[in-house]
């Protein structure tokens, strides 16, 4: 009886009544700003710095490894099965451990590692962030357990923000168990209202974009 009264009061505030059809849900509204690339990249660094981040623009992918390679010079290092690094050729630089793919040796390697190397299936100008969608091909642990991350992306992957995302991936569900958005370095103020960085993931994150 005492959940009939509730449920009844529920509905009696809605307007509604017991056995009523729920309405279909309202149209979803994406606004997709018109943005040049070249703004897209300049706002994309400004939000990044802003958030203690860094970002470098490199015109070929041969810079962008060079880049990398010069970041990670007396440091470990382990880059994610991307294609794009593959590409770049940075998995296969020396010092970085790559093509792991069995889920406890990885978790290893990055829980010692200095720094995780990924690339990211997009990135939102507007606030700076990095999309990850969980894969084979790109692994959490890569992008989340080593203390600096450098995140290797092309510019054509880079939306204008969430609005975008939303209409070229409507359903991330479909397609990965988990979207990992990043912005900036990991943070938080739980104790005592005081900024500290690292405690969540890394302390120090590097965007390079490439073109």
């Amino acid at each position: 009886m005492a959940r009939e009264n509730i449920l009844h009061k529920v509905r009696t505030a809605l307007g509604r009544s017991a056995g009523q059809a729920v309405a279909d849900a309202p149209p979803v509204r994406l606004r997709v700003l018109e943005v040049a690339m070249e703004d897209r990249i300049a706002l994309m660094i400004s939000r990044l710095e802003a958030l203690a981040g860094k970002a470098a623009r490199v015109p070929t992918m041969d810079a962008a490894r060079a880049f990398v390679a010069e970041a990670i010079a007396g440091k470990s290092a382990v880059a994610s099965n991307a294609p794009y690094l593959a590409e770049c050729g940075i998995a296969s630089l020396p010092g970085v451990r790559s093509g792991i793919r069995q889920v406890g040796e990885l978790t290893e390697v990055c829980a010692r590692v200095d720094i995780g190397i990924t690339s990211a299936d997009y990135a939102l100008s507007d606030t700076g962030t990095l999309v990850m969608l969980a894969s084979p091909a790109e692994s959490r642990l890569v992008s989340l357990l080593p203390p600096a991350h450098i995140a290797v992306v092309p510019r054509e992957r880079i939306l204008t923000g969430l609005d975008e995302l939303f209409t070229v991936l409507p359903d991330p569900a479909a397609r990965t168990s988990s979207m990992v958005l990043i912005t900036g370095p990991s943070r938080t103020a739980d104790i005592e209202q005081i900024l500290v960085r690292g405690v969540h993931g890394p302390g120090q994150i590097t965007v390079v974009i490439v073109g």
